[in-house]
């Protein structure tokens, strides 16, 4: 084993503690406000408040609805909010039921943000793109489904990069979300909605997608907690489709006690509107604690395999070490620690790219504005395609011109057919580690969040900001994203990738590294508005 250079934990406490203390100063200078009463509550807190009657789901959701109305105009995390009355009537219905006696459900009255390729009966989902302006949908998705029948209450609709194409939010179609850290600077994406929505404190939890790292970035960004589950975990039906064998439904919050309670909710045996779906046995909620003793050796025989071919060469320096401190604090926790390489490792996203924007191509194809989507005007049919294709945005439109080439004749061999040799190359890697590692350890992303417009005159540059991400949709495996620190006053995670439908051991896992990891704590616990 290749232990990693010590650096005392109580100096990592120490120099966590004191960075958070001059972000909360600078805060307070600048007259920003911080959130006393959200800080206290995560999805678990309302939960078991709701449910044993010292908490109002009434009084839960008017504060979030207050929350919303007070601080979105600045940072623009829903493209849409129910209407506040009938929010407060279904809130009320719980605490009448709960004053009752009577049965409710797991989620019971839990205020949930949905990104808005999720489809929800009676509210408008448009994907982000103005090609489905003004849709409301006739029927729930199964994960929307499932969250409100377990007593979940439905907030609004989040906003994304358009059709899931992007890495920031900057390709909405209507505006660009900011990240509450910092009102110049993107949120990631596509899921930057959500996450921002969940940092800022306006939800307690929120769903998202993730097709090549849609959750977990910008839950790095944000400072929050994502899950991208197994590919089948939770069903994708009502799920506009992006890349159809990539794309993956999972929760976000602001512990991993949260991501958990929503997955056994989300999860499920096989759904018979989704032939992707999984007919494996639910996932059973761990009932993780906050009492976690660091000093105990908590993980000891877990082994963890740090990838150092995501480290080095294009990866900003802080952000490294923020990841090098990580799994030096999972060696301190009783953890084995390597350092392995997976030499397929980078042809993971040159393959995501081609196989992704193939599939879009042909999932897109149905918005025509005869079939789907937003009628054009003119006299003749290729007046039609032509003024109903312009509502796209132009990431839609660049990725349906390259998908649509690599699936053309004569061409299909040299892109499509080789990318998915190199998938399964990828996936066989990945996997054969895992068999070895109990999760495997790295950056989210290459650096921390950027600004507003510093990268969308470089397409190429956002797409490598993927690199640490799309292998684990490739391989159709589970994996985290964790608050670590908080670098230049921006928060900074890791990523932790676990076995196919073993997400329990991966929670496991990240539960304790956040529990005993004070800097973790700090993000996650507090909310910052600008």
């Amino acid at each position: 084993m290749q232990r990693l250079a010590h650096k005392s934990s109580s100096s990592v406490v120490a120099d966590a503690a004191a960075t958070f203390q001059k972000r909360r100063k600078r805060l307070v200078g600048r007259q920003c406000r911080r959130s006393h009463t959200t800080s206290k509550y995560s999805a678990c807190d309302v939960v078991d408040g709701v449910r044993s009657g010292s908490l109002s789901a009434k009084d839960v959701m008017a504060m979030y609805l207050d929350r919303i109305e007070r601080h979105d105009g600045k940072i623009r995390s829903f493209l849409s909010v129910g209407d506040r009355q009938t929010l407060l009537r279904q809130a009320e219905s719980v605490d009448q039921r709960v004053a009752r006696g009577e049965g409710v459900g797991p989620l019971a009255g839990l205020p949930v943000a949905v990104k808005d390729n999720l489809c929800t009966r009676g509210m408008p989902t448009t994907a982000g793109s103005r090609m489905l302006e003004g849709y409301v949908s006739p029927h729930d998705a199964t994960a929307v489904a499932r969250m409100r029948q377990a007593g979940a209450i439905v907030v609004g609709k989040t906003n994304m990069d358009e059709f899931g194409m992007g890495s920031s939010t900057e390709n909405s179609g209507y505006h660009v979300t900011r990240n509450p850290w910092d009102l110049e600077r993107v949120p990631g994406g596509s899921s930057g909605g959500s996450a921002a929505a969940v940092s800022a404190g306006l939800a307690p939890c929120a769903l998202g997608s993730d097709t090549g790292g849609s959750i977990r970035q910008p839950s790095h960004f944000c400072g929050v907690v994502g899950l991208k589950p197994t590919y089948g975990r939770v069903s994708r039906f009502g799920l506009l489709s992006y890349g159809s064998s990539l794309d993956t439904v999972g929760p976000m919050g602001t512990s991993v006690r949260d991501v958990s309670l929503l997955l056994e909710t989300l999860s499920g045996r096989k759904d018979p509107l989704d032939a992707t779906s999984s007919d494996r046995p639910p996932f059973a909620e761990l009932g993780l604690t906050g009492d976690v003793d660091g000093g105990s050796a908590p993980l000891r025989g877990i082994k963890v395999g740090l990838l150092e071919d995501t480290l080095g060469d294009g990866v900003d320096g802080k952000v490294e070490g923020v990841v090098l401190r990580a799994a030096e604090h999972l060696a301190s926790l009783g953890a084995h620690v390597d350092r392995i390489s997976l030499p397929s490792f980078s042809y993971g996203l040159p393959a995501y790219y081609v196989i992704a924007l193939s599939e879009a191509s042909s999932n897109l194809s149905r918005y025509d504005g005869i079939r789907y989507g937003a009628r054009g005007g003119g006299d003749t049919l290729r007046d039609a395609y032509v003024h109903g294709r312009a509502l796209f945005g132009a990431e839609v439109k660049r990725r349906i011109l390259m998908g649509t080439y690599a699936l053309s004749a004569g061409y299909y061999d040299a892109y499509y057919k080789r990318a998915q040799q190199v998938r399964t190359l990828v996936t066989r890697e990945l996997q054969a580690s895992l068999q070895t590692y109990d999760v495997l350890l790295s950056p989210v992303a290459p650096n921390a969040a950027f600004r507003i417009g510093e990268k969308t005159e470089d397409p190429l540059e956002m797409y490598k900001g993927d690199l640490m991400t799309v292998n684990v949709n490739l391989a159709g495996v589970p994996a985290l994203s964790i608050p670590a620190d908080v670098v230049d006053s921006l928060p900074v995670g890791i990523q932790l990738i676990g076995r196919a439908f073993d997400e329990a051991s991966l929670l496991r896992v990240g539960h304790v590294f956040e529990q005993t990891n004070s800097s973790c704590l700090s993000i996650t616990k507090n909310s910052f508005i600008i």
